[in-house]
């Protein structure tokens, strides 16, 4: 039930404001792994990896709503996804190499980064025109890595990035949650294959990937992914916005204390 609850939770909050849902997957199932009391020392990795795997089914989800909306821009996803693959590889093997305190961390700092932008209303200013390829292969291979890192869809990296190009917001929440399709395909086959010689992990885990955690989240949030999107199209959600970053502080922080401690 747990599972199915924060499962519906990440759903809806990825539809709704274009992110994978991760930064609110990793600190609960943190919380989860930590009940159930799985390895310490890889509890952070199997986290981001059953995160990454969730992510997979919730942007298919949400990026299917609003596809309906005409709002993708799906040769901004053909030109990103190489290099999303690429660096998704990457920051999979670095975050192999992190020890879970190191990883918890980087983690909570980044999520501190991601609220205070939403906090500020921190968008860049329509400046200029997407770029060229290899701009945009450049743009992919930074998204996917850091992506990777903290289980993310995305959409923290890539809707700022977009708007900074001259996309409108509408078009770029959109894109932002396709793009999660391939960040999450590249992550989660990442966090496998780095996990499948490790023996300390519990029973029916794949990988870096628990299993029965994937099932019941991915169950809820294929169904409540939709209607975040369509609400992103039909209601004014800045306040919404606003409440999502103080949630995320408090996860991150909450978190961050029992990594340390």
């Amino acid at each position: 039930m747990a599972y199915l609850l924060l499962g519906a939770c990440a759903g809806f909050l990825a539809g709704l404001f274009g992110v994978g849902g991760g930064t609110v997957l990793v600190p609960v199932l943190l919380f989860f792994f930590d009940a159930q009391h799985f390895p310490a020392e890889n509890m952070m990795h199997l986290t981001l990896g059953t995160s990454m795997s969730v992510i997979v089914f919730t942007s298919l989800s949400s990026l299917r709503k609003h596809h309906q909306h005409d709002a993708v821009a799906w040769p901004v996803v053909r030109n990103l996804t190489p290099g999303i693959l690429l660096g998704t590889a990457l920051g999979t093997l670095l975050a192999a190499s992190i020890p879970t305190r190191g990883l918890g961390i980087f983690f909570a700092l980044f999520v501190y980064f991601a609220a205070v932008q939403i906090l500020l209303n921190m968008r860049p200013h329509a400046s200029r025109q997407l770029p060229n390829m290899a701009g945009m292969t450049l743009t992919g291979i930074l998204t996917g890595w850091l992506s990777s890192l903290v289980s993310i869809g995305g959409g923290t990296i890539v809707t700022p990035f977009l708007l900074w190009c001259n996309v409108p917001l509408r078009n770029a929440i959109g894109t932002s949650a396709a793009i999660g399709f391939p960040v999450a395909v590249g992550g989660t086959l990442g966090y496998i294959l780095t996990g499948l010689s490790n023996d300390t992990l519990p029973p029916n885990s794949l990988g870096f990937v628990y299993l029965p955690a994937l099932l019941w989240v991915a169950f809820a949030s294929v169904i409540t992914a939709p209607f975040g999107a369509k609400a992103t199209h039909h209601m004014k959600i800045g306040l919404l916005r606003k409440l999502f970053a103080v949630l995320l502080i408090a996860l991150a922080t909450k978190m961050l204390w029992k990594i340390l401690s």
